[in-house]
C-alpha cells in the first residue's frame, strides 16, 4: 500500500512539474507575442521586462506571495508560510512541486501587463510593479478563490485562471495603459487614431503557438494529479477548441468589419478563445467550449474597437485579450456548466437558473474593482515618485538604446521620429 501510495504521488508529481514546466514556457511566448506586436527599437525592453517579471515572481512569490495565497489566515488573506517555512501544499504533490506550478502563473499574470505598458513605461518603475504585483496583489485574490477564502466559501469557481490570472493581468494592464496614456504619434491632434504597426508578425505568430501549447499545461495541468483521465482529457478538448474557434471567429469578425482577414487579429482571437475557456475548461462540455471561444473572438475585437474610440492605446491588445475574456469566461460558467462535473450548482443552460451566473459575476467584479483600485495607487504613487513615463526624446528614439543601451537588431538603423 505504501508503494503504491508513493508510486501515486510520484507520478502526480511529474504531471505537476510537466505542467509547470509548460507554463513557464508561456514566458517565451508572452514574450514572442509582445515583442513582434511593437516596434524594432523597443524589442530589448519589452523581452527584458518579461524575462525580469518571471524573476521577480519567482522571489516575491517566494517570500510572500505563497504564505499570502495558501497560508492559514482569514478570508482576505494567508498569515503564514513566509519563505514557505511551515507551508503546506494542500495537494497530493509535495509542497515544492505545488509551489513552482503556481509561480509559473503568478508570472503569467505579471507579465500581461507588459504589453499594455509597451514602449513608453520606465524599466525601473514597471521591476517595482512587476514585484508588487507578484508578491502581494495577486496572491491575495489567488487566496480568495484557490486559497480558501471568501470566494471559495461562496462556491465561485475558476477552474485554471481566467479570473485569478487573466482578469488580474488584463485589468492592471487597462489601469497601468489609462495612467501612462497613448504612445506619441497614436492620435493625432483631431483625435483620430493611426495604427502603429508590430515589426515582426512571424516572432508574434511563434509566440502565439507557443502560448497555444503552453495553455495544455495551463489548463489540463491544474488539474494537479493523473487519477482523472476523463478529466484531463475533457480539460484538453476544451482548450483546443475554444482557442480554434475564438481563432476563426475572430478573423471572419475582423473581415466582415474592415474587409481584411487580419493575422494579427485572428491571432488574438485563438488567445482570447483560449483566456475565456479556462475558468470553465473543467465544468463545461466540448459544444460548450466552442461557443465561448466563438464569443470570445468577436468580444476581442469590439474591445480593440472600444479602446481606440476611448483613446486608450493599448499596444498589444492586453485588455481585451486577458481582461474582457478573462471577464467573459468566468461569467460564462454561470450559462454553460455543469453540476455534474464538479460544479456546486448547474449554470442558466442546465436548469440552474441565475445562481451560478451571479455567484461567477460577483466574483469577477470584485476581483477587478480591487485590481483597480491597488494597481491604480501602485501606479499612482510610482508616477508621483519615481516617474511612470520616459521622456518624448527616449520614446521617439526607442527604449532599447534610451534604457538599455543596447539594440535588439545591431547593425540596423531602427531610429524613427514617431
Amino acid at each position: 500500500m505504501d508503494t503504491m501510495y508513493a508510486l501515486t504521488v510520484g507520478i502526480d508529481t511529474l504531471w505537476v512539474l510537466l505542467g509547470a514546466i509548460l507554463v513557464f514556457f508561456m514566458q517565451a511566448g508572452f514574450g514572442m507575442v509582445e515583442a513582434g506586436f511593437i516596434r524594432a527599437k523597443n524589442t530589448c525592453n519589452i523581452l527584458t521586462k518579461n524575462f525580469l517579471d518571471y524573476c521577480m515572481a519567482s522571489i516575491g512569490f517566494f517570500v510572500f506571495g505563497y504564505a499570502i495565497m495558501f497560508g492559514d489566515g482569514n478570508a482576505f488573506m494567508g498569515l503564514n508560510g513566509w519563505f514557505l517555512e511551515g507551508a503546506r501544499s494542500g495537494t497530493n504533490v509535495p509542497l515544492y512541486a505545488f509551489w513552482l506550478f503556481q509561480a509559473a502563473f503568478c508570472g503569467a499574470a505579471a507579465t500581461i501587463v507588459a504589453g499594455g505598458v509597451a514602449e513608453r513605461m520606465k524599466f525601473i518603475a514597471y521591476l517595482i510593479y512587476s514585484f508588487l504585483i507578484s508578491s502581494f496583489i495577486y496572491p491575495i485574490i489567488g487566496h480568495w478563490i484557490w486559497g480558501g477564502g471568501w470566494l471559495s466559501a461562496l462556491n465561485f469557481s475558476d477552474f485554471a485562471g481566467s479570473t485569478v490570472v487573466h482578469t488580474t493581468g488584463g485589468v492592471a494592464a487597462l489601469i497601468g495603459t489609462i495612467i501612462l496614456g497613448p504612445r506619441f504619434g497614436k492620435y493625432s491632434p483631431d483625435g483620430k487614431a493611426h495604427a502603429i504597426a508590430g515589426h515582426n508578425i512571424p516572432i508574434a505568430s511563434l509566440g502565439v503557438f507557443i502560448l497555444w501549447f503552453g495553455w495544455f499545461g495551463f489548463n489540463a495541468g491544474s488539474s494537479l494529479s493523473v487519477g482523472n483521465g476523463e478529466l484531463i482529457a475533457r480539460v484538453a478538448i476544451n482548450t483546443n477548441l475554444a482557442a480554434a474557434t475564438g481563432g476563426i471567429v475572430a478573423m471572419l469578425t475582423v473581415w466582415k468589419m474592415f474587409g481584411k482577414p487580419d493575422l494579427s487579429m485572428a491571432m488574438n482571437g485563438a488567445l482570447a478563445g483560449l483566456v475565456a475557456i479556462t475558468a470553465g475548461c473543467a465544468f463545461v462540455d466540448p459544444w460548450a467550449s466552442i461557443a465561448i471561444g466563438a464569443i470570445g473572438g468577436i468580444l476581442v475585437i469590439l474591445g480593440v474597437v472600444i479602446l481606440e474610440k476611448l483613446k486608450i492605446d493599448d499596444p498589444v491588445g492586453a485588455f481585451p485579450v486577458h481582461g474582457v475574456n478573462g471577464i467573459w469566461g468566468t461569467i460564462a460558467i454561470g450559462i454553460f456548466g455543469r453540476q455534474s462535473l464538479g460544479l456546486a450548482y448547474n449554470g442558466l443552460l442546465y436548469g440552474g437558473g441565475l445562481k451560478m451566473f451571479f455567484i461567477q459575476l460577483l466574483g469577477v467584479s470584485s476581483v477587478a474593482i480591487f485590481v483597480i483600485i491597488s494597481m491604480g495607487i501602485i501606479f499612482k504613487v510610482l508616477d508621483l515618485t519615481i516617474g511612470l513615463r520616459v521622456n518624448r526624446e527616449e520614446e521617439l528614439k526607442g527604449l532599447d538604446i534610451g534604457e538599455h543601451g543596447m539594440e535588439a537588431y545591431s547593425g540596423f538603423q531602427v531610429f524613427v521620429t514617431e
